[in-house]
């Protein structure tokens, strides 16, 4: 079952985009459109240039944004506070070489903390 919305530009289907509403004929998600829009401050022709987009999908997904605006930016928090949380669990490896070097360590520090972490992730898997 797939339910329209917005005379046919945005699209909600359960077993595409995760069942999050997106434009009708792509898997671009409205709250990706928001965050094009709103949070990098892309202007709607460049959305459309970028994307391939209609001036009316991009319309269709902000006018659908400002009806649903609050689930919408809960679902974008909730996105990036998973993000946050999994950077502090994984350690960019640029970050931990650059922080040897800064510390003197040298990178044999750095070697053995990637292999031993290397190793951990091959023993989850046994």
């Amino acid at each position: 079952m797939i339910a329209h919305v917005l005379d046919r530009h945005i699209e909600i289907t359960p077993d595409l985009a995760g069942g999050d509403p997106h434009i009708a004929g792509h898997r671009i998600k409205v709250r990706e459109i928001v965050a094009w829009h709103e949070r990098q401050g892309k202007s709607i022709d460049e959305i459309c240039a970028e994307y391939e987009l209609s001036l009316a999908d991009v319309h269709a997904a902000l006018a659908y944004y400002f009806d649903h605006r609050e689930s919408i930016d809960r679902d974008i928090e909730n996105s990036e506070a998973l993000v946050a949380s999994m950077r502090k669990q994984t350690p960019s490896l640029l970050e931990m070489k650059l922080n040897t070097r800064r510390n003197g360590q040298g990178l044999m520090l750095f070697y053995q903390v990637l292999e031993a972490e290397e190793m951990n992730n091959h023993c989850e898997f046994l």
